[in-house]
């Protein structure tokens, strides 16, 4: 693990992440202390793309899970190769006791992704992926693993992590968390970068564009983001919106020039009527100073 706060800061960097260094210091101390860490925020501010980029920088195997309403033990966890468990007891045995001893046993155990990070060999780093998807109950399950990097199989008992995981949980804030999860994990909240930060993103992934393109789609995302919107524009969408004028041979940003390129910045059609509405208001401003 890094030695300093610097350190992990450079080694997401060369993976392409950039994470500002009050943010670093939350996560250093997450990984140092060997805790979980929460990271919550608005959809499109880089939640997963960190915890992509920290298994890439350190190396470590990359378990996924997918959270999802209805998301129950036997997609999370574990469940039973029940094939394999009647082709056993086709081949038959005395009594009950024998064939509970059987069927019931590791032999016949699928490790979902919760168990694959407890019972990985080589260092894993565990990615709960949009939390808040999930249900309470769900979140009950995962105690015992967050609290003490174990998890228990009543038919089997209690398997501690030899190498515990690096846990990260993602949750975009659409329901609470529970006091009981929070507890348990460090929390760092991600949110929409400032214009400058945003800058240095972009620049970062997209070296061909020009800067003061760049300069002038994160200054007018920016203020794209303080409107009403059904959904505010990611930082995924500010590169995808800076590079569709790019093709466009536009090597700065003109209001007059922005018909139909706003839908690459904006997905809901309600959000659209209300950004071109005030964009003819932004651009009676910028001709009234000219």
């Amino acid at each position: 693990m890094w030695k300093s706060v610097n350190e992990l800061i450079t080694a997401l960097e060369k993976e392409g992440y950039l994470l500002d260094k009050e943010k670093a210091i939350t996560l250093f101390l997450a990984l140092n202390m060997g805790k979980p860490c929460l990271i919550e925020g608005p959809a499109g501010v880089g939640k997963t793309q960190l915890a992509l980029a920290l298994a890439r920088s350190t190396g470590r195997k990359l378990i996924r899970l997918q959270c999802y309403e209805g998301l129950d033990l036997n997609k999370a966890l574990y469940e039973w190769d029940y094939a394999k468990q009647l082709l056993r007891l086709q081949v038959g045995m005395s009594d009950w006791e024998e064939v509970k001893d059987n069927i019931y046993s590791e032999d016949f155990l699928l490790p979902r992704p919760l168990l694959q990070a407890i019972l990985s060999k080589e260092p894993a780093l565990l990615l709960i992926d949009e939390l808040d998807k999930s249900d309470e109950e769900f979140e009950s399950f995962l105690l015992e693993l967050l609290g003490e990097f174990q998890v228990t199989i009543p038919e089997l008992g209690t398997f501690k992590a030899k190498t515990p995981p690096i846990v990260l949980l993602t949750s975009n804030n659409t329901r609470d968390i529970s006091e009981a999860l929070r507890r348990r994990c460090v929390h760092l909240l991600l949110t929409y970068p400032e214009v400058e930060q945003e800058i240095r993103i972009i620049t970062n992934k997209c070296p061909d564009l020009a800067q003061p393109l760049i300069r002038d789609v994160c200054e007018f995302v920016a203020k794209v983001r303080k409107l009403p919107l059904r959904k505010l524009p990611s930082v995924s969408e500010s590169m995808d919106f800076a590079q569709g004028l790019h093709l466009l041979r536009q090597e700065s940003l003109d209001f007059r020039k922005l018909g139909g390129t706003l839908s690459v910045l904006l997905k809901y059609p309600t959000d659209l009527a209300k950004l071109e509405e005030r964009i003819k208001a932004w651009q009676m401003e910028s001709e009234q100073k000219s």
